[in-house]
């Protein structure tokens, strides 16, 4: 037993010698200065990847490397360090993110029993004088010891004698090391961070025809991440990431209409990566802190597209007596587009929100609505949610309802569209959910079942005409 203990205290001991070196070593600091360039790969979800490589000259054995200038909103455990010019030699011991950072609260917390000096004015002989006394607390106010007289909030400028080791100017990763090469390190520090955001918007400016649009996509990035990124290569990753949560808790617009405008070259270069899409800035851009930076995404014009009016039933209307007469059913306008090589487009669309725009009879641009895409893959259609219609006008009235047994019904219907517009013939799609067992069992108008569940009447009227469809159902639930 005696002489495990006495190998232990070996085994500690020489751990502990091994260690001295280091601790009285030249500490080494790394600043932006040194950077030789630096990747910021920005993800949908507060999340970026940075990858800082930076030139730094370190002593040979152990020593201490202080890394700055990195995100305040860094997460520590994310954190992967290597030399890309001569990585057998470079060797991690220990890492600790520093982020106790100066401020004049903090510096007086680590003078608590400690004499500083406090500058006042001295009114009677009218110049500074300077008193000593030992700060006894920080909490909730000053207490200072002064001449063994207790002081709580003495006025003055309090002067302290230096900043201690263990506070940083700015967030800061230090790491014990190993190294045992002679030139510079190349190295290459890459980490999570949150605070970093993007997201597309995008304007989209019909022609007088609502036929075509032209759509211009723009990428906002939002960088609170703590820290600035100069020169760096910026991607974007479009796609649902999964990460995992603790389980403790720690206007730019450019609108034209029409063809013959000179392309620019694509600001983002787009290609498929795992199961997303990776959108590559194709020059350097400076990433500033606290700030807000708007870069083009794509441009696409004479794109085709498609104008429908649609309104939408309920289930329910065809199981039970509704006895109130006619049903005002609101007309929403939809716009469609595919997004094709054809249709002048086929880049993957990132989600955002499309922001609708068309010129008046005197030529000014209007905004029309707005709506929300999902992240769109290339050859799928987009529809698009404009607003309700002002001018055409749909309702609904129940004619008859009849319970035949306790699972089956019939009931019939009338849809009525009036279509109010002066110049200009309209189709409107009434979207019928049905459930059960069902049929139609008479129809005045043509109508398709779109699905298992969705009976569709698109009901034609010229301008200023009113029409009447009728129709019953047989459901069996």
């Amino acid at each position: 037993m005696k002489s495990i203990q006495i190998l232990c205290t070996f085994l500690f001991l020489l751990v502990f010698l091994s260690a001295l070196p280091a601790l009285g070593a030249e500490v080494v600091s790394s600043t932006e200065a040194d950077q030789t360039g630096v990747e910021v790969t920005v993800y949908n979800t507060d999340l970026a990847l940075v990858k800082d490589v930076r030139s730094i000259l370190l002593k040979e054995g152990q020593g201490e490397l202080r890394f700055m200038d990195v995100a305040s909103s860094i997460r520590p455990e994310t954190v992967h360090v290597k030399s890309l010019n001569n990585p057998p030699s470079l060797a991690i011991l220990e890492q600790n993110y520093e982020y106790d950072l100066i401020s004049p609260e903090k510096l007086l917390e680590k003078f608590v029993g400690r004499t500083v000096k406090i500058e006042v004015w001295n009114d009677y002989q009218g110049k500074k004088e300077i008193v000593e006394g030992t700060l006894l607390s920080t909490n909730n106010g000053l207490v200072f010891d002064i001449g063994g007289q207790i002081y709580l909030n003495y006025p003055g400028l309090k002067i302290v004698p230096s900043i201690p080791d263990n506070l940083y100017a700015r967030p800061t990763l230090a790491w014990l090391y190993a190294n045992s090469a002679k030139e510079k390190h190349s190295v290459e520090v890459s980490y999570l961070t949150g605070g970093m955001t993007w997201k597309a918007d995008y304007i989209f400016v019909l022609d007088d025809a609502d036929t075509a649009a032209d759509l211009t996509g723009w990428v906002t990035l939002n960088n609170r991440s703590g820290a600035a990124y100069r020169d760096a290569t910026l991607k974007l990753i479009a796609g649902e990431v999964q990460t995992v949560a603790d389980v403790l808790p720690p206007p730019m617009m450019r609108m034209a209409m029409g063809k013959g405008v000179p392309e620019a070259a694509p600001a983002f270069e787009e290609e498929a990566f795992f199961e997303y899409h990776i959108y590559n800035l194709a020059r350097k851009t400076t990433i500033g802190n606290n700030q807000t930076k708007q870069i083009s995404l794509l441009e696409a014009f004479g794109t085709k597209i498609g104008k429908e009016y649609i309104t939408r039933g309920e289930r329910r209307y065809f199981t039970s007596s509704l006895q109130r007469g006619l049903l005002k059913q609101k007309v929403d306008v939809v716009i469609s587009f595919k997004n094709s090589e054809e249709n002048n487009l086929g880049m993957p669309l990132p989600k955002g929100i499309i922001r609708m725009y068309k010129k008046d009879s005197k030529g000014s641009l209007q905004f029309i609505g707005e709506d929300r895409i999902d992240h769109t893959p290339r050859n799928e259609e987009v529809r698009l949610k404009v607003g309700e219609a002002f001018d055409v006008v749909a309702e609904r009235r129940q004619t008859r309802y009849k319970k035949l047994a306790d699972n089956l019904y019939e009931t019939s219907w009338e849809l009525i569209v009036r279509n109010r517009k002066k110049d200009e013939s309209v189709v409107v799609s009434f979207n019928e959910p049905v459930w059960g067992d069902w049929e139609v069992i008479a129809s005045t108008h043509p109508y398709e079942q779109t699905d298992a569940f969705t009976l569709r009447f698109d009901v034609p009227a010229k301008p200023d005409e009113e029409v009447v469809v009728k129709f019953s159902l047989r459901i069996r639930s």
